[in-house]
This record gives structure tokens, sequence and C-alpha cells, in this order.
């Protein structure tokens, strides 16, 4: 029986087999310690590799991240640097999920060290001229027993789609307990695992990160055209009338 291409084209809509995925835990805590991080990370990969998704989870805090705002610190007076190998997995994903606690309502240093480092790589062009992150999508989760997962997400996700990455609807979620001292997140008797709205928010994002990217993957990623800083380094003015700006 031939298939029609209505069927074929929504088969194929949620296929997600080509796509990769990388988490960057940005706990405190080093393996094999436990993260409560981690143990929401590990629901949306689930999710992913459901659908034949590629995963992989970094632990930032276990590698030698120098600090700074370059590719390669070790050209900068530094004597070790783990991040141009991380880099090179952040390029090969085409999700890239930031994670990490809230301690005294902001990101963990962790986080913020890992956003300076992606940050490094904002200079780069891809092979069309665009910034190097365009094509990508990118979301977080946040854990913590204090309040700040909103404003934690608002920093991430700008700071994301600033460095060029997508980011599509609902693409972050979280958890906390009770305000002050109190269970995290995979403790007996939190009830971080079990509640709904968590895992809700979670499932939508996860699915949505999968769609966007899908869709940036079949389509070419995003259109370079009036975006390409190698054209307007070369002079090339998009603001202006330019037939020949491609």
């Amino acid at each position: 029986m031939t298939e029609s291409p209505s069927t074929s084209a929504a088969d194929d809509a949620y296929r997600f087999e080509d796509l990769r995925a990388l988490f960057i835990n940005c706990t405190l805590k080093p393996a094999p310690q436990l993260s409560h991080t981690e143990g929401l990370v590990d629901k949306s990969s689930a999710i992913m590799e459901a659908q034949g998704v590629t995963t992989e989870v970094v632990r930032a805090v276990d590698h030698d991240i120098a600090p700074g705002v370059y590719p390669d610190m070790t050209e900068h007076g530094f004597a070790t640097d783990d991040w141009p190998a991380i880099q090179e997995r952040v390029m090969a994903a085409d999700i890239l999920v930031l994670a990490g606690p809230i301690w005294l309502g902001d990101n963990s240093s962790v986080t913020k060290q890992v956003v300076e480092r992606l940050y490094s790589g904002s200079g780069l062009l891809n092979s069309a001229g665009q910034y190097a992150y365009y094509g990508r999508v990118g979301g977080c989760l946040i854990t913590g027993n204090e309040d700040g997962v909103k404003h934690c997400a608002m920093n991430l996700l700008y700071s994301l789609q600033h460095l060029g990455y997508t980011i599509p609807p609902q693409a972050d979620a979280g958890w906390i307990g009770p305000a002050g001292p109190g269970p995290s997140y995979l403790d007996p008797g939190s009830g971080g695992p079990e509640n709904d709205f968590t895992n809700r928010n979670t499932a939508f994002m996860t699915w949505n990160l999968m769609h966007m990217a899908a869709l940036l993957k079949r389509s070419g990623g995003i259109p370079a055209h009036g975006n390409q800083r190698s054209r307007w380094d070369a002079g090339c003015r998009p603001d202006a009338p330019n037939p020949d700006y491609r």
C-alpha cells in the first residue's frame, strides 16, 4: 500500500535519530557525589533517548576549565584548560542544555564559568559566514531549595540566544523545595521526582528542543541572509538595498 504524502511527512516530523544533545551539569559537586541537578537531567535525557536522540552529559566541575573568555586559555597564561575539548562536544551537538543549581538566588559559579567559556566561541563563524552557534537549540534546567528558578532561567536563555542559539517555546524547567533549609530534589520524601508541574515542564521543554532542532537541521538552519558577519566585515550592508548581498 502506498503511503500518503501527508502521513509520510507527519512520520518524518517525529524522527529525531539524527540529533545529538549535550547536557552540561553545572553542579558544584564532583563525581561520584550525588547531583540533584543530574536527577532532573536524567528525566529529560531519557525522553530524548527514547526518541533516538544521542545524548551526553558533561559534569563541568570534573574538568579543569580555566576562567576566561578566550577559546583556549593556555594561550593566555593558564597551564591547563579542558575547555577546548568540551567546546568540540558543544559544536557536535544540535541541542545544548545548561543545567545547574541555585545558590544565593542565582546560577552557580560553575554555571557562570561555562557561560563565559561558551562566550569565548562567539566570534567563530560557520561555513555560511554566520556566528558558529547558529542552527543550534538551547534550553536549561534549574534545581534548588530556594527561590530563583525563573531568574536563573532568564539569565541562561538570554545568554544562549545572544550567542546565536535558537530558543524554542518553554525551553526551561526546574524544581525548588520549600524556601530555606530542606530536602533537595533527589532526597527521600522531597516530592521532586513526582512533582507534576516539574515533570510536565521538563517534558514540554525536551520535546520543544527536539522539534526545533529537527526543524532547523532539516531546513538547513537559520537562513544566511542579513546575518552574516563575514559579509558585514567585507563591507556589505543588509540594511541598505543591495541585490548582491548574498
